[in-house]
């Protein structure tokens, strides 16, 4: 089975063509304005220089960063409906209150609130109100939206309520897409209340950008299924990511350790991939990236669904270098995309990390007698500024003191010494193309985030039923049952909680079908 991965980052599109475990070929291609031109040509490049028939492939695996940039740029964010089941409770913090007054208003800033809601035990706050609804739907339909979040106190625990209302809401409003806080984040009414109205608000783009997916696909001559990767490192059909193109947030790290973790057989390690202009660290448990634990800051927004644990610092090959002695300062601008024509290597004059890589001959590039001028007091000087960010950061992601690997990918990686602080370095084959590796190799995962209450069946039922739940949602979203197993499961006891509650989480994944 040959299989595309495709990687879309800001300066570059990479794309791998994969058998089985074997890594055919790979190329990089500049990231184009309307981003599907870059797509063309790497996947195109790749097919050709791996020799194979178009007829081969059977699936094609796409990481973007489309949703993330739209968010951060406010920039195709539609004007969206939030709907909040709370009354008589939760209404002294509106929603959107805590939301940049930009973004706020690029997504409108109207919403509704309406009797409804669960305590944590899943008891009734109060019961829906169909006149009410009925009226906040005749609001929604006079102001034009087309699209609605809906968020319930409690919903994680009992989902009944937004369906409900959903239900209602839908007969009036036929022509709305509607998302459910429940299906995207986790406890914690206000961030998940901003998850579901940033991801209702990029609807309409992520079916776009879906379907220039398939076009680009189509003028490369591809008939095969395509997928788009999530930021846990597992895939989802072109149908569900326009249902929850949140979930793409944050995938082009994931993809690259990923990568990292398979092209160098190590599933516990910290990934360093460094670019044109930043450098993501992110840790690798029983290789699938560790999650974030606390609410993630997505464009200004606070928001609690799955997110990886990345800490991004402004260090890449494109990185511009000023100063001297005590003064030198590396990045965080960088010339980016214009490497080519502005390093001092190429012709330019602007000195950069990858000049400084060239003139210690760790890379081999350009036109080193360039850099004759230069004083190897700036080149050492430079390199140490270099290497004491890289350590700071991976210090920042160790959670123990056991001497793990570090994994070193990415087009700028040449950058990273052979050892970081005590830790040992490993640059695997491939390591410039490892996100685009990190799409082609995706699974399919399904996700659990519930509390439940152990007074009227066992902790091991609880367990089960949060698996059958998972197992489901993996199923949904194109897993093969039979390939389904376990990755990860937690649950903590939650003592300030009457009714002996506990709060499960649990991940499943499967292969995709063929």
């Amino acid at each position: 089975m040959l299989r595309i991965g495709v990687d879309v980052g800001g300066t570059n599109t990479d794309a791998v063509v994969m058998q089985g475990d074997v890594v055919l070929s790979g190329v990089k291609s500049p990231t184009t304005e309307d981003v599907m031109g870059g797509v063309v040509d790497a996947v195109t490049r790749a097919i050709a220089e791996a020799d194979k028939d178009k007829e081969q492939i059977s699936a094609v695996m796409i990481g973007t960063t489309h949703f993330t940039n739209a968010v951060v740029e406010r920039r195709y964010l539609m004007q969206t409906g939030a709907v909040r089941l709370c009354l008589p409770a939760a209404q002294c913090l509106p929603p959107m209150v805590d939301w940049p007054e930009d973004i706020r208003e690029a997504v409108g800033g109207q919403f509704w609130m309406a009797k409804g809601g669960n305590e944590f035990d899943g008891r009734e706050i109060s019961s829906l109100d169909v006149d009410e609804l009925d009226g906040i739907a005749a609001e929604i339909g006079v102001a034009g939206l087309k699209t609605v979040a809906i968020t319930s106190v409690f919903s994680p625990v009992s989902d009944e309520m937004e369906r409900r209302a959903m239900l209602r809401l839908s007969e009036r409003l036929p022509d709305v897409d509607f998302t459910l806080s429940s299906e995207i984040g986790r406890l914690g009414i206000l961030e998940r209340e901003n998850a579901a109205i940033m991801n209702a608000s990029l609807r309409a783009l992520s079916e776009r950008t879906v379907a220039a997916f398939g076009a680009a696909l189509a003028k490369v001559g591809l008939t095969c299924p395509y997928y788009i990767t999530q930021n846990d490192g597992t895939l989802m059909s072109r149908e569900f990511v326009q249902s929850y193109p949140v979930l793409t947030f944050a995938s082009g790290p994931t993809n690259s350790m990923r990568g990292a973790a398979f092209l160098s057989g190590k599933t516990d390690a910290i990934v360093v991939d460094v670019g044109g202009t930043t450098t993501d660290v992110g840790a690798l448990v029983k290789g699938f990236p560790r999650p974030a634990s606390t609410t993630v800051d997505v464009g200004g927004v606070r928001t609690n669904f799955r997110m990886p644990d990345v800490f991004a610092i402004g260090l890449g090959g494109g990185s511009i270098i000023i100063g001297d002695g005590d003064n030198l300062k590396v990045g965080p601008q960088s010339v980016g995309y214009k490497l080519t024509e502005e390093a001092k290597v190429f012709g330019g004059d602007t000195l950069t990390a990858s000049d400084v890589a060239v003139g210690l001959g760790l890379a081999d590039f350009g036109d080193r007698s360039a850099l004759d001028d230069l004083p190897p007091s700036t080149m050492a000087a430079s390199k140490s500024r270099i290497d004491e960010m890289l350590t700071n950061a991976v210090e920042r992601m160790r959670v123990s003191s056991e001497p793990i690997p570090v994994l070193a990918v990415g087009g700028g990686s040449i950058l990273v010494p052979k050892k970081v602080g005590e830790l040992s370095v490993i640059r695997p084959d491939h390591f410039s193309v490892a996100n685009a590796v990190g799409a082609a190799i995706g699974q399919i995962s399904g996700e659990v985030d519930r509390i439940f209450s152990l007074e009227k069946i066992t902790r091991e039922e609880a367990l089960a039923d949060a698996r059958k739940e998972a197992t489901k949602k993996a199923i949904t979203a194109g897993a093969r049952p039979e390939s389904i197993e376990l990755l990860d499961q937690e649950d903590v006891p939650l003592a300030y909680l009457p009714g002996n509650a506990t709060r499960i989480r649990l991940k499943v994944v499967g292969d995709m079908h063929d």
